[in-house]
């Protein structure tokens, strides 16, 4: 049998820590796009709320994994990690692949996020092809993540617990599959609308 489910105190707070950054991030991208189309704020939205979680929560799971880990760390945030990392033990003394992967999240897709909304604000041409790079490379530290793990037989998941395996392993990554999924089948129909009004333009202008 599983282990009984219970939302202890650690739970809670790291789940109010999330929802404080959902909350903020859903703010700002909201105000950021006053006068757009409803999709485009929420994917405002959610660009500033993906921000926050790289620079503040995964920035400082770096620090804490290179000073140290987040095992002996104590803080708020390190008390998040350490909630989390009942899921998944790796996040909790530095596994190199996990850290490796985190740096880059934190420096290439922060970055990222942080163009693609200037360019969605401002209306850039090139706001698309950063779409794209985003999205895979979310994607593609998902499956960095979980796969390798997966072909060992998953020794440092947790899924015995309905909390562990249904909310932290499942629901919190499974954001960064689908969103991503979402933005990059929104730039596949945005660029293809594209393409067939160039075609019939140039068609007109024979």
């Amino acid at each position: 049998m599983g282990e009984p489910w219970a939302l202890g105190p650690e739970a809670g707070f790291s789940l109010l820590l999330c929802s404080a950054l959902l909350a903020v991030g859903c703010a700002l991208g909201l105000r950021l796009g006053r006068g757009r189309s409803a999709v485009e704020r929420w994917v405002l939205a959610w660009l500033c709320y993906d921000s926050l979680v790289h620079f503040v929560l995964e920035g400082a799971f770096v620090y804490l994994s290179i000073v140290g880990n987040v095992a002996d760390s104590q803080g708020l945030i390190a008390s998040l990690w350490k909630e989390y990392g009942k899921a998944d033990t790796r996040w909790l003394y530095s596994d190199p692949t996990v850290v490796s992967l985190e740096i880059l999240t934190v420096v290439l897709d922060g970055l990222l996020a942080l163009v693609l909304i200037y360019a969605i604000v401002k209306e850039k041409y090139y706001r698309h092809f950063v779409q794209i790079v985003l999205c895979v490379c979310e994607l593609y530290g998902c499956w960095m993540t979980f796969f390798p793990e997966w072909l060992v037989g998953s020794p440092n998941l947790n899924t015995s617990n309905w909390l562990y395996l249904w909310v932290y392993l499942v629901f919190f990554n499974g954001l960064w599959v689908l969103i991503p999924g979402l933005l990059l089948w929104q730039s596949w129909v945005e660029l293809k609308k594209r393409d067939y009004q160039e075609a019939t333009l140039a068609k007109k202008h024979k």
